[in-house]
């Protein structure tokens, strides 16, 4: 798991929380994922609030007795032995701790008198200090409510000594791109009268983080790594309702979020940063900095869900999302030092920074399709989306440093900038059932896009700049059921662009995708999976390499008492990927290349073992398996975890569980950063 990348994103979301109710359906201009499955593209999913009333459950059978909670509860210890290796790395992939556990809560109550609620439900698991916990709670009362609530904790840890570290050459083992926090979001949803015609509902979620790092501080000439504080919120508010006629049902919603990001660093005492080699004679240094900013975002939003059927052969339906967010930045910086102005050859021992903007960026989404089943045999579907965004900046700087003794330099700048962007997609698909389990899939898409921006005055920038995006993209599927223990399907897409917005971006792509399965001797079955995909970017230079692939293949049993199944998985990747850069530190041209091979291999095996007959039977239930990946290139990498667990009754409601886990991780290159860890569970199960 790529906990670096995760941590990108979420750190991200507090801020992004301003756009968030604008993200359409589909990411306009990212490549598309495998080709969608015909119903899925049939009406778009709402999000936020389920899209139709549940169906009608059956009458559920009322308490008596004690019997008005039923359900689990498992408790438990953890004991970890000290990682071997990099605990580092073990905190930054793993992250599992030793303590007491709430390992899982799940009780459903149904309450006889039906005053308060029909059925409630209350979960939880991984509380006692794991990366990882969450809570739900839900209650509903027939036609008169719907609640749900839910909160899930994260811990974010990551401090790998190979990564962002150019002092370990000179054996200080620093990330300088660490942190250490934790995230807590809870949501909560309550609907009116559900099933209804007409079901207004109103949201709430709160997002929030906090935590500690490391981070860097650049000037001319060299860059310092220095402790930093970071902490976000953000509020989310929204209400509306869901109308469900005869031939269409309709949602409508308004929303309010507001966001806060700050971040702090304060240090004190001599700080020689990453380069240490005089500059013109002199040894530059940080001797003190207090360095902060502060984030303050809203926006409104509104957004309108139309879906209907008309006729049995047609169907339609529309989205569209208008949001008005802004945002506030201020920083500010204060710092003492030996520091140069590298363009005019000027040592300063003292700075003050301060930067105010604001920036107000009005957004629409709008995604429409329908279907036509002309014949019983073919399907013809039809979508468009559109998005559209219009930033208008302003921001203002100031700044002096004591160059030397009573002379000073001061510097201000008043900046505007504006930014359209338009992003557009029209797709079309075509469906034929040709009998006997054959089923052909033809579809086009198109998409086009153009940002135009401008900042004013142009003093060291472009002062305007226009990109364009085009792209056509042909698909194709095949799927094939010659039998109920056959089953063959493939799909194609390729795609010509005539631009695009980076240089990294997919540009001239092929994407092929093979998948297979098939029974035999009753109870086996043996599935397939190939995937490939190349890209070709005239933008990235005559370097430029994109090509994936991976292969897997799965044997599963599973016998009719089902006392046992087993299933096993081999799968093999390769990535390769080559694209020019400039080295920063020079800025010569270099070449990265990156290239990896992997093997993994996972297998599991539950078995069920029984004792005794009637009021005296006893269940004993064995799992164990696990996963180990090996890969070879660039940076060759070992990840080993088998996992063995076991479940046996104490009492009549009563059992004892036990697990055991092993984690190992070790690379060629770095192995200091490689680690082992033995994790070892036990715990009761009382079930009412």
């Amino acid at each position: 798991m790529d906990f670096r990348t995760m941590m990108l994103v979420v750190s991200l979301s507090g801020a992004t929380c301003i756009l968030s109710a604008q993200t359409p359906p589909a990411a306009t201009g990212a490549a598309p994922a495998a080709i969608a499955t015909p119903a899925a593209e049939a009406k778009p999913a709402d999000t936020t609030v389920s899209a139709a009333p549940a169906p009608a459950a059956a009458p559920e059978s009322r308490p008596t007795g004690d019997s008005w909670v039923t359900g689990t509860l498992d408790i438990g210890y953890r004991w970890l032995n000290t990682p071997g290796g990099s605990f580092d790395t073990y905190r930054s992939v793993v992250n599992l701790g030793q303590g007491p556990k709430l390992v899982g809560l799940d009780l459903t109550f149904l309450q006889a008198s039906r005053r308060l609620f029909d059925t409630a439900h209350l979960r939880a698991a991984g509380w006692g200090g794991d990366p990882y916990s969450t809570f739900h709670f839900d209650a509903k009362k027939a036609e008169t409510y719907r609640l749900n609530i839910d909160y899930r904790g994260i811990s974010y840890f990551n401090n790998l000594p190979a990564y962002a570290d150019p002092l370990l050459a000179r054996g200080i083992a620093l990330d300088q791109q660490s942190f250490d926090r934790h995230r807590r979001i809870t949501s909560l949803n309550f609907e009116f009268h559900p099933g209804r015609a007409f079901t207004p509902y109103v949201a709430a979620e709160r997002d929030s983080s906090r935590g500690t790092g490391v981070t860097t501080f650049q000037s001319d000439g060299n860059v310092y790594p220095i402790a930093d504080q970071m902490d976000d919120l953000t509020n989310l508010l929204r209400a509306g309702f869901r109308a469900a006629f005869r031939h269409f049902d309709a949602t409508l919603e308004e929303g309010y979020t507001n966001f806060r990001g700050d971040q702090s660093d304060l240090t004190n005492g001599t700080n020689l940063g990453d380069l240490t080699n005089p500059i013109y004679g002199q040894t530059l240094s940080l001797t003190h900095l207090m360095q902060a900013y502060g984030i303050r975002g809203s926006s409104n939003f509104t957004k309108a869900i139309l879906t209907s059927s008309p006729t049995s052969w047609f169907d339609v339906y529309a989205q569209a999302m208008y949001t008005r967010p802004h945002a506030d930045v201020n920083y500010q910086q204060f710092d003492n030092g030996n520091m140069v102005i590298l363009s005019q050859l000027l040592f300063y021992s003292s700075e003050q920074y301060l930067v105010s903007s604001s920036t107000r960026f009005p957004h629409t989404t709008i995604n429409a399709g329908w279907e036509i089943r002309p014949y019983h045999r073919i399907r013809i579907l039809q979508s468009f989306l559109t998005d559209r965004m219009a930033n208008r900046s302003t921001a203002t700087q100031n700044g002096a440093q004591a160059v030397s003794g009573n002379n000073i330099a001061t510097t201000a700048l008043a900046l505007n900038s504006t930014l359209d962007y338009h992003s557009s997609q029209a797709e079309t698909n075509v469906l034929f059932d040709a009998g006997d389990g054959l089923t052909l899939r033809g579809g086009y898409r198109y998409m086009w896009g153009t940002t135009n921006d401008a900042v004013a005055p142009a003093d060291g920038l472009f002062l305007l700049s226009t990109d364009k995006m085009r792209r056509n993209v042909e698909m194709g599927t095949i799927s094939w059921r010659p039998t109920q223990k056959i089953f063959v399907s493939g799909e194609a897409e390729v795609a010509e662009s005539g631009g695009t917005y980076f240089r990294s971006s997919l540009y001239n792509y092929q994407r092929v995708r093979a998948m297979g399965r098939y029974s035999f001797l009753k109870r086996w079955q043996v599935s397939g999976d190939f995937r490939i995909m190349s890209n070709q970017n005239p933008l990235a230079g005559d370097t430029y390499k994109y090509l994936t692939h991976q292969a897997s293949a799965t044997l599963a049993y599973t016998p009719r008492s089902k006392a046992f199944t087993v299933d096993a998985t081999y799968e093999h990747c390769g990535y390769h990927t080559e694209v020019a850069f400039l080295v920063p530190q020079m800025l010569s041209p270099g070449n990265s290349v990156f290239t990896e091979n992997c093997h993994r291999i996972s297998g599991n095996l539950n078995a069920t073992l029984s004792a005794g007959k009637g009021a005296k039977k006893r269940t004993m239930t064995l799992e164990a398996g696990g996963a180990a990946v090996m890969t070879s290139g660039t940076n060759p990498t070992t990840w080993y975890q088998p996992t063995a667990k076991i479940t046996a009754p104490m009492a009549k409601k009563v059992s004892f569980f036990g697990e055991w886990r092993y984690y190992g991780f070790g690379e060629a290159f770095y192995q200091y950063q490689s680690f082992r860890a033995h994790l070892v569970t036990v715990g009761l199960r009382y079930t009412r």
